[in-house]
């Protein structure tokens, strides 16, 4: 199993830029491995993502980053290997791709996007996996003809500080054999319910076995709502039930409940979503639930 690590989702509001500055700020100083940001260019109340990540790495000097997940119909395949390249030389390898292939669609519409298809989607991120292989790989003129994506005699580069890895926002069956076939990771969506992720989790695998894969090369992300308390209100993990019902719970309790996910469902990667994004928040996760994680998930 790969080693676990613990992530944060941080909300890219515009409001109030210290208070989101902090937050990132607050997730390098105590220990966090990553921070994620969801990325929905049509949202006036969102800065950018990629802009803002390139802020982010330049004002933190261990954290990675990692989008969740890039908004592909808004961001064609070619500028994202550049961008994401881009960010990943400048911090010196802190720069993950989570990648989707979009929802809202009158709203990708509204900005000059495409409608896609549940189908379209599946072939459009699969092509979008080749451009962006293609293009860090640098030194040779790449011709690649698709049916959303396409490269012509393109002149490949730079490479990237470190092999990149494409996580895949992947719900449907298409998109989980494609993730297995192909992704880096899988960051399991909140629409995912619980009681669908174990059978998720075995689609996954079998995809890539069928392609010569091993599982274990696939990182998985859970992505847990909720807050520490110092009382328990949530008593076990949630077994059913949709994927944004909130945990909340102490140290002790996430500690036990983290140890499942990773020793029952073989999560590798947790990244907390915090019902009340904070300071004291981001704090108590990663002083006192991370440590008691790590603990309860070498002893068990």
């Amino acid at each position: 199993m790969n080693p676990v690590q613990f992530g944060v989702f941080i909300s890219p509001q515009h409001a109030d830029i210290q208070r989101l500055r902090e937050h990132v700020l607050t997730a390098e100083e105590t220990g966090f491995d990553y921070v994620s940001i969801q990325d929905h260019p049509y949202s006036p109340a969102f800065l950018d993502t990629f802009a803002l990540i390139g802020t982010m790495l330049g004002q933190t000097s261990r954290l990675r980053f990692v989008p969740n997940v890039a908004n592909l119909p808004l961001r064609p395949p070619a500028m994202l290997a550049k961008a994401s390249a881009t960010l990943d030389l400048l911090s010196g390898g802190r720069f993950e791709l989570g990648l989707g292939g979009g929802r809202l669609w009158s709203q990708i519409a509204g900005l000059g996007g495409p409608r896609r298809t549940p189908g379209e989607v599946v072939t459009s991120i699969d092509e979008a996996i080749t451009v962006l292989r293609t293009l860090w790989t640098p030194g040779r003129l790449a011709t690649f003809q698709g049916r959303h994506y396409s490269l012509t005699e393109a002149a490949t580069g730079p490479a990237p500080a470190h092999d990149i890895g494409i996580w895949l926002g992947a719900l449907g069956p298409r998109m989980l054999d494609l993730t297995g076939r192909r992704a880096d990771g899988w960051v399991a969506p909140l629409a995912t319910s619980y009681e669908t992720k174990p059978a998720a989790q075995d689609r996954i695998d079998a995809a890539a076995r069928a392609a010569g894969r091993e599982p274990a090369d696939i990182r998985r992300i859970i992505q847990p709502v909720g807050a520490v308390t110092d009382r328990v209100e949530t008593t076990e993990r949630p077994r059913s039930g949709p994927g944004g019902q909130p945990i909340r719970t102490t140290p002790d309790g996430w500690a036990r409940i983290i140890a499942e996910f990773v020793q029952e469902e073989r999560f590798d990667t947790v990244n907390l979503v915090p019902e009340d994004e904070s300071v004291e928040q981001l704090t108590r996760f990663a002083t006192e639930v991370i440590p008691a994680a790590r603990a309860a998930i070498a002893s068990s």
